[in-house]
């Protein structure tokens, strides 16, 4: 992505507390705290408090829901992916190019291989410039 340096890093953009999904929950109790926080995706984070992968409304609609399978039965770990993540000192533009790159909306951001927040695209839409935002937003939704 051609941008210019913001100077600023993960850690300055994104939002912390990021409350993870034990992988081993229920996909209800997923979409509950979903609500809940008023988020569209939750980290799933193992027994070890490492990350595990990433969970989102749509995977929780599309992957179960339309598939039939049982809300109460059915594992947030089962349908773990994008195990795509930046260190809390990555700076915005490798964020914004790993979030191209893997085509995802919402980043971990990890320190101390501890997950510390996300970045999701409200995130940027307060940190950026108009410029890098609209740029940000065509790449990524050009290829949907």
């Amino acid at each position: 992505m051609a941008t210019t340096g913001t100077g600023k890093t993960a850690r300055d953009v994104m939002h912390q507390g990021a409350e993870c999904i034990g992988e081993h929950d229920t996909l209800r109790m997923a979409a509950q705290m979903m609500r809940d926080m008023g988020v569209g995706a939750l980290p799933i984070c193992g027994d070890d408090d490492r990350l595990k992968g990433i969970i989102t409304d749509r995977d929780i609609v599309i992957k179960c829901c339309a598939e039939g399978k049982d809300l109460e039965r059915t594992t947030a770990g089962e349908l773990a992916h994008g195990l795509v993540w930046v260190d809390a000192g990555t700076s915005v533009e490798e964020a914004l190019d790993k979030m191209e790159e893997h085509q995802v909306k919402r980043l971990p951001v990890i320190e101390n291989h501890r997950i510390v927040g996300m970045i999701s695209e409200a995130d940027l839409a307060k940190e950026l410039p108009d410029s890098k935002l609209a740029e940000f937003v065509h790449r990524i939704y050009a290829r949907a």
